[in-house]
């Protein structure tokens, strides 16, 4: 099956939907529509962090923007960064490093991994930092109830800091931690532990902070920390990683600082970041459309089912066989739930339909298990099905095959179900129908529904019974507290509509030709 456009679902005959609903649906559709039209494909979440990752290295090989003959070279802004660091020093503000760094309008960074632009030059990151190191943790976890922000790992995401769990300390001890302070405009990079190489750049507004000694400070100079952000998420800045450690993995700051660093001129940084905002914004609104969409399709299959279950996804057939004659063909004293037995009627449905209790034409039951279980577990091929719950998809329609099988006797401690039986879940997540495809003995987890007659086709109650209305009917009428169940005699208490056996027919077609449309258009959204 190939590839369908998204725009394909503005064609899907949409029944009974109000005009208001269809202009809401248009809009998000043809929003969603002009993006992946300009990115030329569907994309998976998968592709789009590929995607995310080829547009940041692209960014760091000087590939993602064209390069200006009139930029300053990125040798000049190595002078002035090294001048800047110099001023620096001599005013006290940071030590000297004790390596010595030359400078050279040409590259001289070794083994350089890629190639860059003329005008670009590899140094390392030690060379455009004013700082690197990391923070410290108070002694005995002198944390305060309000005061500076004290940043640990988990306050450190790629997109932003994060002030869930913040801790804070006291302004006496953050002067006694002043080497740990955090700037405006610093990057903050996790080095140890599980989020070992998250990092975030500390907004511009930014008033003070500190860091734990998880957290690596790298202060630049003279180079836009969006760009320097760009290549630390880059895929290049991963593989350059040199990890040390077995138990707690860590970056040592040496390693850190000898990490190549590809300098653009500054004001190519500047496009470059423009540029990456741009793509990252576009494909932030595509999974948020895909999403949008996702929940589009799945209103939209419970909207078709609404409409089916109300009588009004197909036209009704004069020359059909009402419901109540095929109901008393099967049982002469059936009496419709039409007569104000039941109070007023959900809703109104044609005249042709007749509402009907469950339990008048199903046999409800619940399962039973044999306990302890294990006991009655056998590799016999000749064994009983034993269905669980396991055996189904959440998104599933059938149970075709079971996974194992209990001893003959474990049946009089159980119940058996029959092949077109209909299972519904009794706990957990109650109420979800399965058809079965195969016999066996059901535990407590389920109810079976075994249809007296043929007054539903199998698909037209499977329908019924995913449809929100089963739902609600379901959730009224469960059970428990911590454990909600539903309960055989109350089920069998619920009410349907009934149609014609041939309208069923023509309204199960319908539905699977609507949702055929809606699963292949989000299908192709993950191909």
């Amino acid at each position: 099956m190939g590839i369908v456009a998204v725009c394909d679902l503005k064609k899907i005959d949409f029944p009974d939907i109000t005009l208001e609903q269809q202009n809401k649906l248009l809009i998000k559709i043809k929003k969603l529509d002009e993006l992946l039209c300009e990115l030329d494909k569907n994309l998976s979440d998968d592709k789009i962090e590929i995607l995310r990752q080829s547009i940041l290295q692209q960014a760091v090989e000087g590939k993602l923007c064209e390069q200006d003959p009139n930029d300053e070279p990125a040798s000049v802004l190595l002078e002035k960064i090294k001048a800047e660091k110099e001023r620096l020093v001599k005013e006290g503000k940071i030590k000297r490093s004790k390596k010595s760094a030359k400078t050279s309008d040409t590259p001289h960074y070794g083994n350089m991994p890629f190639n860059i632009p003329d005008n670009w030059v590899w140094i390392t990151i030690e060379e455009i930092c004013s700082k690197i190191g990391s923070g410290s943790t108070p002694k005995g976890s002198n944390y305060s109830v309000k005061g500076i922000p004290f940043f640990r790992s988990q306050n450190v995401y790629n997109d932003r800091l994060v002030y869930d769990d913040i801790k804070y300390i006291s302004e006496e001890v953050h002067q006694k931690m002043k080497g740990t302070e955090v700037l405006a405009n610093d990057l903050l990079l996790n080095i140890t532990g599980g989020s070992l190489g998250r990092c975030a750049v500390v907004p511009a507004d930014f008033n003070c902070g500190n860091v734990s000694q998880h957290v690596c400070i790298m202060r630049p100079i003279l180079v836009e920390p969006k760009y320097f952000h760009a290549l630390v998420l880059s895929s290049y800045f991963a593989k350059s990683m040199k990890i040390t450690g077995s138990g707690r993995e860590g970056l040592p700051k040496y390693n850190l600082e000898q990490m190549g660093f590809p300098l653009p001129p500054l004001t190519e940084q500047q496009r470059i970041v423009t540029e990456i905002e741009h793509w990252f914004a576009l494909l932030g609104q595509i999974e948020k459309g895909k999403l949008d969409l996702q929940n589009i399709i799945k209103q939209t299959k419970s909207k078709v089912l609404d409409i089916a279950i109300h009588g009004k996804l197909v036209p009704q057939d004069p020359n059909e066989e009402p419901a109540i004659e095929l109901l008393k063909r099967i049982n002469p004293d059936f009496t419709p739930c039409d007569n104000g037995q039941y109070g007023k009627r959900p809703f109104e449905i044609p005249n042709s339909w007749c509402w009907s209790r469950l339990g008048d034409i199903n046999n409800i039951a619940r399962g039973g298990s044999p306990r302890p279980i294990k006991d009655y577990l056998t590799d016999d091929k000749n064994g009983i099905n034993w269905i669980k719950i396991g055996d189904t998809t959440r998104e599933g329609k059938y149970i075709d095959s079971v996974k194992e099988k209990i001893r003959p006797e474990g049946m009089k401690k159980s119940r058996f179900v029959h092949k077109g039986d209909f299972l519904l879940t009794n706990s957990m997540s109650f109420g979800r129908p399965y058809i079965l495809n195969v016999d066996g003995c059901i535990h407590d987890g389920w109810l079976v529904i075994s249809p007296i007659g043929e007054v539903y086709t199998s698909d037209f109650l499977y329908h019924l019974l995913s449809s929100s209305f089963a739902f609600e009917q379901f959730t009224n009428v469960a059970s428990g507290g911590v454990v909600t169940n539903l309960n055989s005699d109350k089920v069998a208490d619920t009410i349907f509509p009934v149609p014609p056996l041939a309208e069923q027919q023509r309204i199960v077609a319908k539905i699977e030709k609507l949702f055929e449309q809606l699963d292949y258009i989000e299908n192709s959204l993950e191909a």
